[in-house]
């Protein structure tokens, strides 16, 4: 699906999440999300020595949106990745990692996620399609 307008919004409210917090090999990954009540909520990665205690922004976002208003579930969510210094490129849409494509799905199994496409730029999905036959508790 191509982009609309608010699609946008998130992927600039990302991008100026990293911009203003990147710090190379701690915070490289800002994300954005839409609320199903029209919120934006923005967060950046949370990188650690130990590599298992690192925190995705994806997952720091829905956590912010959690916190601030309760579950209101995500209309449509995006990351985007800071280069490092030296790296060529811009700061760019980047998809989420399986971890983060559990957790989407988990907080809202309709969620629209903006995932690079190529040369053509950045398109929406849904996380269902994303992450197909997704493990449930208690089916078989």
């Amino acid at each position: 699906m191509p982009l609309n307008n608010k699609d946008q919004e998130l992927i600039d409210a990302a991008t100026k999440a990293i911009k203003s917090r990147y710090r190379n090999d701690w915070q490289e990954v800002g994300a954005a999300l839409r609320t199903r009540d029209g919120r934006v909520v923005v967060g950046v990665n949370l990188d650690a020595y130990v590599g298992r205690g690192a925190v995705c922004a994806e997952a720091v976002a829905i956590g912010t949106a959690l916190t601030d208003k309760g579950d209101q579930g995500i209309e449509t969510i995006v990351a985007v990745r800071h280069p490092k210094p030296g790296e060529p490129g811009d700061i760019a849409v980047v998809s989420p990692c399986g971890a983060c494509r559990e957790l989407i799905h988990d907080y809202d199994a309709k969620a629209r996620v903006i995932v690079p496409n190529g040369k053509q730029g950045p398109e929406v999905t849904t996380i269902g399609e994303l992450l197909p036959n997704k493990y449930r508790r208690g089916m078989t």
